[in-house]
């Protein structure tokens, strides 16, 4: 239906613009019924549907209508799969429609900076690429169905531990290249009706408040159209967040928001335009969702089930399968132990919380897969509510594996180690889990542990497992996609979104994670993840990209479309995938860049690319991927813009981060200008460096005494010390060493002709 906005506008009065920007309780927006304003629905996501009952609620406690539980982010992410991801926002997306649900609250696009993070499980990975890439495709999902998405939580929450008032302390740099960018394209690519702001500080200023991210890099610099709406009980002060581009506050304040907006406004605190900005931001996103409402609108609750199933299986990932212990064959005799199978951890904890249309039995859906010509039989091993360790029950399960072919122990984090509101400690199984894997896998050495947890683990256990099967929070289906992986009716797919660490102290942020009081310092900068572990050269317990399959695939022919390009062009990768197995599978290819030789600090290498393909045993197949400027630069603080030195790259593909396949070299020119001027602080090495420069600086070295010494030297390490010491000296250094030959009134008039060259000759 065509409305006119403004007209619409116009016709408020100050009262009615400032109560639209506060809730008109916990799940809703304001409406205002002379003006034919609806009141709409938002309510929780991101992997299923969280429409409650009751009216006030965020945390789960009360009833909400059932849903599909689709497995978590953690596992979502582990498929590597945009397309899969877009299925799983449609059919969230039809929910909503048959709910009459307006905005669903998701996806989470933070960066995983630690694994103790309680809510890692509802974020994508420690990847800014491929989070941004895959929360791009939920959103574009849901909101094709006419459905807004909330792309949360904008920014830099990356623990629950004091999450409502610690201050995030991020270097700019950092900031843009990792936090943000998790953002970035999925605003960009996906247009999200809102993004949700987080709770905590940023660099001293609240993110409800906070100008810079709101309006000057969201809005302004990003392009968002929709509005920004806080993060339950996320504002601070209503004014300037309303001033710094925080449109709608959720819950409603019970009229408290919208009285301090109308003051601020009749005192002139705040500027009715800004307020008008607000209002027509909002009521465009209310009439879309008017406008895409379906009336009678209804979903199937079986083939979203079966959905659900297709994406667990997709995510689970096979961390280890010695001697091809996995796929199972269907005969035999088959122990099942662990109260896991019985009572499965399939979903996080707190506002995610969904009450699912079913859920499978573990245990019947491992019988129903293994057919008639297999035994199962169950034991309990622990009791999952407490750590202790019950003798009786592991003397059972140690018998029931002693009398199998193959013993499957379902282990994992209880919900009182992992959830929102709370960070773990640790990244131990409970004790009685990790003793009860250690009794049976001495009885019994086809032993295979199947995880169910939201984030990486520690395994001192590993060695002594044939095969592990991390299903992270599978979802509803989890069952049967577990069955299905178990005795190879699917090949496995998935790939880790993240890095399992050996050990916690191994952790990039380890040393400064939750920070103190009110206050963390990100002093691991650049360092999240994979990026750290190739720095120090830790071998982790699995690395970023990682993950087995029941086939192998051989990756040859990798050829890039020009070796050489400006960065305002584009490169096509291509190289082959062949399946050299015997079984159908998936494989994704990844594909990471490292900038050979930089002037500022680089991570070794970095994600900027992946594809998952399908081939039939012998197939082969080309895989492109597309590389542009951003695959190539970093920000640069000081122009306040993406940057790339000119010089050499490799492109590198391969199996995860540590299994890298193929490398090429490619040049990449820059045609950045030269923002920064010279200055008598300026070292030699970056006047060298300068095309432009180059060839004067060179004259008044060859002239100066230190060119001298140099020539006298020849091939002497006296002549490569000089050129080192030359590279960090500053310009002034040649004029205080010069003994009067190159005075200070030169050194000025060299300066003022280096800058007027620098910009002339990029103009």
């Amino acid at each position: 239906m065509e409305r006119n906005m403004n007209e619409l506008l116009a016709a408020m009065t100050l009262e009615e613009k400032a109560s639209v920007c506060s809730g008109r309780d916990f799940w809703h927006t304001q409406g205002i019924e002379r003006l034919g304003i609806p009141s709409v629905m938002v309510t929780d996501g991101p992997h299923g549907l969280r429409k409650q009952r009751a009216s006030a609620d965020h945390l789960g406690v009360f009833d909400s209508v059932p849903a599909t539980c689709f497995p978590s982010a953690a596992g979502l992410a582990s498929s590597w799969d945009r397309e899969l991801v877009k299925k799983v926002g449609v059919a969230l997306g039809e929910e909503c429609q048959a709910e009459e649900v307006a905005v669903l609250l998701g996806p989470g696009a933070n960066i995983k900076r630690s694994p103790l993070c309680g809510r890692n499980f509802e974020y994508f990975s420690e990847d800014p690429y491929l989070s941004s890439e895959l929360a791009a495709s939920h959103i574009q999902g849901v909101q094709s169905q006419g459905v807004g998405a909330s792309l949360k939580h904008f920014a830099a929450n990356n623990q629950e531990h004091r999450r409502m008032t610690v201050d995030a302390i991020v270097d700019e740099r950092t900031l843009r290249e990792i936090y943000l960018a998790s953002f970035e394209g999925a605003v960009k690519q996906a247009q999200p009706w809102t993004v949700m702001c987080s709770y905590n500080k940023v660099n001293g200023v609240y993110a409800s408040e906070n100008a810079y991210l709101h309006t000057q890099i969201l809005k302004e610099e990003w392009g968002h159209e929709g509005f920004v709406v806080s993060d339950w009980g996320a504002v601070n002060d209503r004014v300037p967040g309303l001033a710094a581009g925080m449109e709608l506050e959720m819950p409603g304040s019970g009229g408290s928001g919208t009285r301090a907006i109308v003051a601020a406004v009749q005192s002139g605190e705040l500027s009715e335009e800004v307020l008008d900005r607000a209002v027509l931001r909002i009521l465009t996103v209310i009439f879309k969702a008017v406008d895409g409402k379906r009336e009678g609108a209804t979903y199937d609750p079986e083939a979203h089930h079966r959905l659900a199933r297709e994406v667990a299986r997709e995510s689970m990932v096979l961390l280890k399968n010695d001697d091809n212990l996995l796929p199972l064959a269907k005969s035999g005799r088959i122990a099942v132990i662990g109260e896991m199978a019985k009572r499965p951890r399939f979903q996080g904890g707190g506002s995610s919380h969904i009450r699912p249309t079913k859920l499978d039995d573990i245990v019947d859906e491992l019988i129903q897969s293994a057919g008639i010509g297999t035994t199962v039989v169950y034991a309990q091993g622990y009791v999952l509510d407490r750590d202790e360790e019950e003798e009786r029950l592991v003397a059972e399960a140690v018998q029931a594996a002693i009398a199998a072919d193959t013993a499957i122990l379902f282990a994992g984090l209880p919900e009182r180690f992992e959830s929102e509101g709370f960070d773990r400690t640790h990244l131990r199984l409970p004790d009685n889990q990790v003793r009860l894997i250690q009794a049976v896998a001495k009885a019994q050495p086809r032993l295979v542990v199947v995880l169910s947890n939201g984030s990486a683990v520690e395994m001192p256990w590993l060695d002594q497992a044939g095969a592990v099967l991390e299903a992270y929070l599978g979802g509803q289906a989890l069952g049967g996609a577990i069955a299905d992986l178990l005795f190879g009716d699917v090949n496995p797919s998935g790939k880790l979104a993240e890095t399992f660490p050996a050990q916690l102290k191994h952790n990039p942020s380890a040393l400064n994670f939750p920070g103190e009081g009110d206050r963390v310092e990100y002093r691991e900068g650049l360092f999240v993840g994979y990026r750290y572990y190739d720095a120090k050269n830790i071998v982790p317990l699995f690395p970023f990209g990682h993950g087995l399959s029941y086939t192998t695939f051989e990756y040859t022919s990798l050829t890039l479309d020009q070796n050489q390009m400006n960065d305002t062009e584009t490169v096509n990768v291509q190289l082959s995938v062949k399946n050299t197995g015997s079984r159908q599978g998936k494989e994704i290819v990844q594909l990471y860049v490292r900038d050979v030789k930089s002037s500022v600090i680089r991570p070794e290498k970095e994600l900027k690319g992946f594809a998952k393909v399908e081939l039939a045993p012998g197939e082969e197949r080309t895989v492109t991927n597309v590389l542009d400027k951003r695959a190539f630069a970093y920000y640069d603080v000081e122009s306040k813009d993406w940057r790339v030195e000119s010089g050499e790259f490799e492109i590198a593909v391969g199996k995860s981060s540590r299994q890298i396949e193929l490398k090429e070299s490619l040049v990449v020119r820059s045609n950045a200008l030269q923002r920064k001027a010279y200055t008598k602080n300026s070292t030699l090495g970056e006047l060298l460096s300068d095309p432009q420069a180059l060839p004067i600086v060179q004259t008044l070295i060859a002239q100066s005494p230190f060119g001298a010494v140099t020539e006298q030297s020849g091939e002497h390490a006296l002549a490569g010390m000089m050129a080192a010491m030359m590279q960090s000296m500053p310009l002034r250094a040649l004029a205080a060493f010069s003994g009067g030959a190159f005075t200070e009134e030169a050194m000025n008039g060299l300066l003022a002709r280096l800058n007027d060259e620098s910009v002339a000759s990029r103009t």
